[in-house]
């Protein structure tokens, strides 16, 4: 096994990945304890050889690899690349490129939702991946022979696969439905974390405008401060605390003690008083400047059918072009073509529009309608003609 520990073998395994049309990449990283994941290992496979790279060894410099993920001539192929990108986007600043993610294109190419990468390996290049090795604390050193063989193995086998789903999207011509796509990964904001949107991501049960204010004022906080002492959100305050304080809105350390969640040492610290200001804050908000949740709005009458149609349209298009429903449209989406021809969802736009909502615009209005012929769902035209 190939592990590199030392500034100088990392400049010579890359050196030796200079003039690859692609090399595969993936990482192991813990975050469980973290705000930030921690980059554990990097492992690496070029058309000549494959290295798991050390992070963590002490005195190594990365930017060997970091040139080379920066470099616009050697495609990087991962699979489910979002967290590895993620990883290098916080240690650099930037996005490794060009990208290819084998999951992504695995759904064009229909293999399914999300499909693992076992599965992808195993059906592409026949290879089977020795679980063992699944459950490792990556951080702890020294890694055994088998530890590295499984981390590489999620790079050797790749290649193989990466190329058979390469050659399977150019002969159907769907190059350009993977570039869409990719255009999300690269996208820095797809890594950037907003405090002032954390709020967002929390259920919440009510709409009034002043629960609402001292909940964005709290996730906020709560953003910043897990960000500064690097700790997942829920060891700096967890969601159902930041609910309860959000209802009843302490002013004291004495209510905020009481609140339900809460102990008088929390209240009493500096995280408490953090968390008493976050909630005046809120308080003193004029009444115009309170964020708000558009009401959702209630589908119109009689639409229930029309989705249900659309539903059966989608399952039967992407069955035909092989690809995974989740990735042109959701549940979601349906609604919102059903009740508007003007809905703004990807599956009106781009390739999506082209494989599926035409189709699903043309039924909704009755140019065309479903019926089964041959115990096979299917398009046929009609003659109704819209007033």
């Amino acid at each position: 096994m190939t592990l590199i520990t030392t500034t100088s073998d990392l400049e010579a395994f890359c050196r030796d990945l200079a003039g690859a049309d692609y090399i595969t990449v993936d990482t192991e990283f813990l975050r469980e304890k973290t705000f930030y994941p921690q980059l554990c290992l990097v492992q690496v496979a070029g058309p000549k050889s494959a290295a798991a790279i050390d992070p963590l060894a002490e005195g190594i410099d990365l930017a060997p690899l970091i040139d080379v993920l920066n470099d616009p001539s050697v495609l990087k192929v991962f699979h489910a690349a979002r967290q590895d990108v993620e990883i290098f986007y916080q240690l650099t600043g930037k996005i490794p490129h060009p990208l290819f993610d084998t999951q992504v294109a695995a759904m064009v190419c229909g293999f399914g939702d999300s499909v693992g990468y076992e599965t992808l390996v195993t059906k592409l290049a026949g290879a089977r991946i020795d679980k063992s090795s699944r459950f490792t604390d990556w951080s702890q050193r020294p890694l055994t022979d088998r530890q590295l063989q499984y981390a590489l193995s999620d790079v050797t086998h790749l290649r193989p696969a990466y190329e058979k789903l390469r050659r399977r999207l150019h002969r159907t011509g769907r190059e350009h439905w993977l570039e869409e796509e990719m255009a999300v990964l690269t996208d820095p904001a797809t890594y950037e974390s907003d405090p002032e949107t954390a709020w967002m991501r929390l259920k919440v049960r009510t709409n009034k405008p002043r629960f609402l204010a001292v909940l964005k004022e709290l996730a906020a906080w709560r953003e910043r401060e897990a960000q500064r002492r690097d700790l997942p959100r829920s060891r700096v305050l967890r969601d159902e605390a930041m609910l309860e304080i959000a209802a009843h809105a302490p002013t004291t350390v004495d209510d905020l003690a009481r609140t339900r969640g809460m102990g008088r040492g929390f209240a009493e610290g500096r995280q408490g008083a953090d968390v008493l200001a976050a909630v005046q804050r809120a308080l003193d908000l004029p009444e115009s400047e309170l964020p708000r949740l558009e009401p959702r709005e209630e589908p119109p009458q009689g639409i229930a059918p029309i989705v249900e149609l659309l539903r059966v349209l989608l399952k039967m298009k992407c069955d035909e072009n092989h690809v995974a429903s989740k990735l042109v449209a959701s549940a979601a989406d349906l609604e919102a073509i059903a009740a508007d021809d003007e809905a703004d969802v990807p599956a009106l736009h781009g390739w999506r529009r082209e494989m599926f909502g035409d189709d699903a615009l043309a039924l909704k209005h009755g140019r065309i309608a479903l019926a089964i012929l041959d115990r096979r769902v299917r398009i046929v035209p009609t003659e109704v003609v819209e007033e």
